[in-house]
């Protein structure tokens, strides 16, 4: 199991270790955006375990203050009494930083930080940020998310986020993106990259907290993958992944049966790790060595 927080997209993902998605929950964090600073009030980014779960049994609404229940219930007199009190409720999954130096150890220690997920008043918003830094959920999706997730559990704290819809829509972010990938990096010809299946096809497109695309991918109708690239600066940083299972949640809900992909061999490693298996012996397409390779929906 898995989860990905999209600070852009202010949802929280839960998948399974082959890249299905189980569930996606709303979620609000900082207002002050993302930063890994102590004292900044931001959002921590990066990779994340869930390192200790507290609140076991509690009622809905009891109320945390350092980690340990006051006693009290939430209610809106109670928040009456407290208009400047920050309310951590419900649940506590306390975050860990997995990365020295950029999430973890010194000024910049996700759990030294207390960055939490925690469930919140019913009346506070999800969808958009707001809160000092940590990861604000509903109650009842901070209890069922708790008796889900084990303790060191995988979180990764993005700062972008994906969608899919056709080319129409797509096109005018996909389509750079993939001359800069394909065309000039690796130099395929303009005239393979081009095929009348992108208008066909289901396109998902990753962006930046300022909008820019960073990657992209697309599904056909018969379960081909193909076109998948990311810009050299997000590699490595969970963004074909992220591209890669919101193309299997489309193929899902499409009720394909089984994917099938064309990898670039030096990718194949990655695709193995999405539950892909190779097929066949490899072949060269556009000039560059390939791998046939599929998996089951």
């Amino acid at each position: 199991m898995r989860l990905r927080v999209s600070l852009p997209a202010q949802t929280l993902e839960v998948y399974a270790d082959d890249g299905r998605l189980s569930h996606r929950y709303p979620v609000s964090t900082a207002k002050n955006g993302a930063g890994e600073r102590n004292g900044s009030f931001c959002t921590p980014r990066g990779a994340h375990i869930v390192r200790a779960k507290i609140g076991a049994g509690a009622v809905p609404n009891t109320v945390f203050v350092r980690r340990r229940p006051t006693g009290e219930l939430w209610t809106p007199q109670l928040a009456a009494q407290y208009p400047g009190r920050d309310w951590i409720l419900t649940r506590i999954l306390w975050l860990s930083g997995k990365q020295p130096g950029f999430n973890r150890l010194g000024d910049v220690d996700t759990m030294r930080r207390y960055v939490y997920l925690h469930g919140s008043p019913d009346s506070v918003a999800m969808g958009a940020p707001g809160s000092i830094g940590c990861v604000r959920m509903r109650n009842a999706d901070i209890i069922e998310l708790f008796d889900r997730v084990p303790v060191y559990c995988r979180i990764a704290i993005v700062d972008f986020c994906v969608d899919v819809a056709d080319w129409g829509q797509q096109q005018a972010h996909a389509r750079p993106l993939r001359e800069a990938v394909f065309i000039d990096e690796q130099q395929v010809p303009a005239a393979l990259e081009w095929d009348d299946d992108d208008a066909r096809s289901q396109h998902a497109v990753a962006r930046d907290a300022s909008g820019a695309a960073i990657a992209t991918g697309r599904l056909l109708p018969d379960g081909h993958l193909g076109r998948m690239a990311v810009l050299p600066a997000w590699r490595g940083r969970g963004v074909g992944r992220a591209v890669l299972e919101s193309l299997l949640e489309a193929a899902a809900q499409r009720h394909l049966g089984e994917l099938v992909l064309h990898a670039q061999t030096h990718a194949s490693g990655f695709y193995e790790q999405c539950g892909f298996v190779a097929e066949g012996d490899t072949f060269l397409e556009a000039g560059i060595p390939h791998q046939r390779m599929r998996r089951d929906v």
